[in-house]
């Protein structure tokens, strides 16, 4: 069964829709060379969900095969050259993470 891993982002000021449009493209470019990472997607809060989104821009929902492919997926070098792009484009976080991360497990 597969794994959700989702991860939300408070972006910095000024990024232009090219800019973001680029961004999502980059994401999806992870898929095929990093094992066991099935689909990624990110994308913005729904206009209705904005009120609800805590000030989060831009969410990513990654899905891999299996818990084990989490681990390997956090470090493999195209996930690596992606976090780079994605520290400069984040505001500061909380101290205790630069982003929200939650591995949600099984779900059928």
């Amino acid at each position: 069964m597969p794994v959700y891993h989702i991860v939300l982002f408070h972006l910095k000021p000024g990024d232009t829709q090219e800019q973001l449009s680029q961004w999502r493209s980059l994401t999806k470019d992870m898929v095929g060379k990093i094992p066991g990472l099935l689909s990624v997607e990110a994308n913005g809060p729904l206009p209705i969900s904005v009120p609800r989104a805590n000030g989060f821009d831009m969410g990513i929902v990654a899905v891999l095969e299996k818990p084990e492919d989490v681990a390997s997926y956090a470090v493999h070098p195209a996930h690596l050259e992606y976090d780079l792009l994605l520290r400069d484009k984040c505001r500061r976080m909380p101290p205790f993470s630069r982003r929200s991360t939650i591995s949600t497990g099984y779900i059928n």
